[in-house]
């Protein structure tokens, strides 16, 4: 029996679409869901320390596991409270240490992450001392079975798209599906999911709607998590880091296809994949070049 996520995508959750009218190409009138933004500005006690664009579900989740990895905040750190605002689009995260990254502050740089995301220059130190799970694999029959679940699984995407999703797995089976307008905020989320939780990361693998970016493959790292899966492209980037790390990165995973270009050893082929079939159309999702298509 399939068990159901701890956490999957509501997309009947009126706060996170909005329908809106227009015309279609030929002049007729028609009305479409499209996904909500709303800024939301992140504090650790007192101080100020970014304003996010996002749909708003999982505040909670999302403030904690940005200043996860972010190097501010360690996953095991004692949090005394974490309260959300809703009238004033704020999240306050409350620790029982006295905190200051004035100096931290500025040194952030602008990354490829769509809505602006930001890494901080000392997010490296962090990650040179990660050491991945040499002996975890991940068999192709959990590649192709989880494509077709988490791509069938109904969403914000099917229901408005102009958004991402990242998964957190386990073998076969989907445990969290978070989505947002920006992916480094969904996978923000999941991290401060699995903090607040005590979720370990053994065992797991992380998937993503998105590009395999520099970004990606150092949250996905911080995490611990050894497998990074994406139906998108790679930057080059991207698969250095993965190298650097042993993270297992695999991309272009749709209908039977996929490409693996960093930590090979982890992949067990366990499936025929010409008994895969390929994608129905309708979750087919839009790519930069024709073979991420």
């Amino acid at each position: 029996m399939t068990r159901r996520p701890l956490i999957a995508p509501n997309p009947q959750d009126p706060r996170l679409t909005r329908r809106v009218a227009g015309i279609d190409q030929d002049g007729h009138p028609v009305e479409t869901a499209v996904t909500v933004e709303r800024p939301l500005t992140l504090y650790l006690n007192a101080q100020e320390i970014v304003t996010l664009m996002t749909v708003g579900d999982y505040p909670d989740c999302l403030a904690f596991g940005y200043l996860i990895n972010q190097n501010m905040l360690r996953a095991g750190e004692p949090i005394a409270g974490i309260d959300f605002d809703e009238e004033t689009d704020t999240v306050v995260v409350r620790t029982a240490r006295a905190t200051n990254f004035e100096e931290k502050l500025k040194k952030k740089t602008r990354t490829s992450g769509c809505a602006v995301g930001t890494v901080f220059g000392d997010v490296m130190e962090k990650f040179d001392q990660m050491t991945l799970d040499p002996d975890a694999i991940v068999r192709t029959s959990w590649l192709y079975a989880l494509a077709k679940e988490i791509n069938t699984t109904p969403s914000l995407y099917l229901e408005a798209g102009a958004i991402h999703g990242c998964v957190l797995c386990e073998e076969n089976r989907v445990l969290i599906y978070m989505e947002d307008v920006g992916r480094h905020n969904a996978v923000d989320k999941i991290a401060g999911y699995m903090a607040m939780h005590g979720l370990s990361p053994v065992g797991k693998m992380f998937y993503t709607t998105g590009r395999l970016t520099s970004e990606m493959v150092i949250k996905t790292v911080q995490m611990g998590i050894p497998v990074l899966i994406s139906r998108s492209g790679f930057t080059a980037s991207g698969v250095e880091l993965a190298r650097r790390a042993d993270l297992t990165l695999i991309g272009r995973a749709k209908g039977r296809r996929f490409v693996a270009l960093a930590g090979e050893h982890r992949i067990v082929y366990d499936a025929d994949a010409r008994a895969v079939e390929d994608e129905p159309r309708r979750v087919q999702r839009k790519a930069s070049v024709e073979e991420d298509a």
